[in-house]
């Protein structure tokens, strides 16, 4: 999994970073659309929504020279007594399942950022149940954008449980 998030720049994972903020509400669905156009068949609209579409209603300005910040999945390590590859959920997910997943940042060697920053997990999903899901997140997602992300996992994959 690969996700951009155009709304947060790779450099609010380091120290004292930031992520800008929403400020204020929007009002209605036309102010977050940036293009509307008819399909080649002529039925259905597609919509495109941007996250940055929202910037006028963020604190600070956000700067489009700025990489916005990509997480990716988060490589899994082999374990010796299982004899299979792993990710440590640190006991929050309790069933094997093709929807568990971490990420972690990916960011360009140029920003400086250190590699434990890129370590760290962002957000995590994962089975503790039947029909029973957890998820972790932090700083900078929100809780908004932690579920987005969990949700397309169910979409991906229906049928492989």
């Amino acid at each position: 999994m690969q996700c951009t998030m155009h709304s947060i720049p790779a450099v609010c994972i380091q120290e004292g970073g930031k992520a800008p903020t929403p400020t204020g509400m929007v009002h209605s669905l036309d102010e977050q659309v940036s293009t509307l156009s008819t399909s080649s068949k002529g039925k259905e609209p597609n919509i495109e929504f941007l996250s940055t579409s929202l910037s006028a209603d963020l604190s600070g300005p956000i700067s489009t020279s700025e990489a916005p910040l990509l997480l990716k999945n988060k490589a899994p390590r082999w374990h010796e007594q299982l004899q299979c590859w792993c990710l440590n959920f640190r006991g929050r997910v309790t069933v094997a399942s093709v929807k568990n997943f971490q990420l972690v940042a990916s960011v360009d060697p140029s920003l400086g950022v250190p590699a434990a920053e890129q370590e760290k997990v962002i957000l995590q999903f994962g089975k503790i149940g039947k029909d029973i899901f957890t998820m972790d997140y932090r700083y900078p997602l929100s809780a908004f954008q932690a579920f987005a992300i969990c949700l397309t996992s169910f979409d991906t994959k229906p049928a492989c449980e």
